[in-house]
């Protein structure tokens, strides 16, 4: 019996669905959201609200019965660290993601917008291979500070499902293979994958600074940041995580237009981008003797994998590692709903996610 899928991601200026009969899309959608949109919704209910409405708007426009689904699987946010796969959406991820996230990002909601669509029609919703999936070893999670444990952020989703269809062209399974993968998008993050396990990341605020993110900088100055008076705490975060990286440094986090500043000689434009390779270049490297130097390819992957400028940078300082494959997109809605697959032939254990604490108040999903 073929299955019937609805995938969601959730992103921070956008929200985007796929429907699917198995392995085969039946329809996408990209749903966008401008600023003066997002700042309406300054709560996580009201981002909730908006985005469900939305999503129910192109089934109507679509003619779509939600009633034909058999599951409904979301992006897997920032919980705290749990296993790579699925996991059933229960009232205790809930109550997490609701009550206390470990970072407020767009993801969070891809498991309470599964829940809500799935919930009138007793169907499962699931999430799969969350930001948050820990694989790490444990040498990898030991940091100067003791009060300070390495936890495994990064683009899980895309990475895993972009190494194994790089392996699927070796004729070989994502678990027989080493890879370094770099995801390239609004964020960065780079990691390595060793026998179909992410062993050790670079995540977003640890590594290269991407369009709108900082990326690793010295903490010192952070410090005095902090303590200057000059900064509120939403301010600083925001410096970190939305006009940092390029969009700091250019005005703009297009990378499109980037090229065409450079292309018209800005010097600057130039340096930065180049800056921006060479830091990814350093991660892809950094990670190199996490599996020994055992690499069977760098993968670069994500929205800016597009930019042969920007990958051509980034391969000409790391081919002497391995060879490099460059696979532009992201390919989550894929990846989610052939994860939802899995477990719904039972190719797959879906995991259940189990969390101390009842819920301070009546839930909104």
């Amino acid at each position: 019996m073929p299955y019937k899928i609805l995938a969601i991601n959730p992103g921070s200026t956008s929200t985007k669905i796929a429907v699917y009969i198995d392995e085969q899309e039946l329809f996408s959608e990209t749903i966008n959201h401008s600023d003066e949109e997002l700042a309406k919704c300054v709560s996580l209910r009201e981002q909730f609200e908006m985005r469900k409405n939305l999503i129910r708007e192109v089934f109507h426009r679509r003619k779509f019965d939600t009633a034909e689904l058999d599951a409904v699987v979301g992006r897997g946010g920032l919980l705290p660290p749990v296993k790579a796969g699925g996991y059933l959406v229960n009232e205790a991820m809930k109550r997490r993601i609701i009550y206390g996230p470990i970072i407020s990002h767009a993801s969070n909601l891809g498991a309470l917008l599964a829940a809500a669509v799935a919930k009138p029609y007793g169907i499962p919703a699931y999430i799969y291979d969350a930001v948050s999936a820990d694989e790490l070893k444990p040498v990898a999670k030991i940091t100067g500070i003791p009060e300070i444990e390495r936890q495994s952020f990064c683009h899980v989703l895309n990475s895993k499902a972009t190494a194994r269809k790089v392996a699927q062209g070796f004729g070989k399974k994502y678990e027989e293979m080493n890879f370094i993968v770099a995801h390239l998008g609004g964020g960065i993050s780079i990691s390595a994958h060793e026998r179909g396990k992410i062993v050790d990341v670079i995540s977003d605020d640890a590594g290269p600074f991407s369009p709108e993110r900082s990326g690793s900088v010295p903490l010192h100055y952070i410090v005095d940041m902090c303590y200057s008076g000059k900064y509120s705490k939403q301010e600083l975060l925001k410096k970190l995580r939305g006009m940092g990286g390029l969009k700091a440094h250019l005005g703009t986090h297009d990378c499109q237009e980037i090229e065409r500043m450079i292309a018209n000689g800005d010097e600057k434009a130039k340096l930065v981008y180049e800056a921006q390779a060479y830091q990814v270049a350093k991660g892809i490297g950094e990670l190199s003797p996490t599996i020994d130097g055992e690499i069977d390819g760098i993968i670069l992957t994500g929205g800016m994998a597009y930019s042969e400028m920007l990958t051509s940078l980034i391969s000409k300082r790391v081919d002497f590692i391995a060879p490099v494959y460059v696979v532009p997109g992201e390919n989550e809605l894929e990846a989610l709903a052939l994860g939802a697959l899995r477990i719904l032939r039972g190719e797959e254990e879906c995991h259940e996610y189990i969390e101390k604490g009842e819920s301070r108040e009546e839930m909104f999903v």
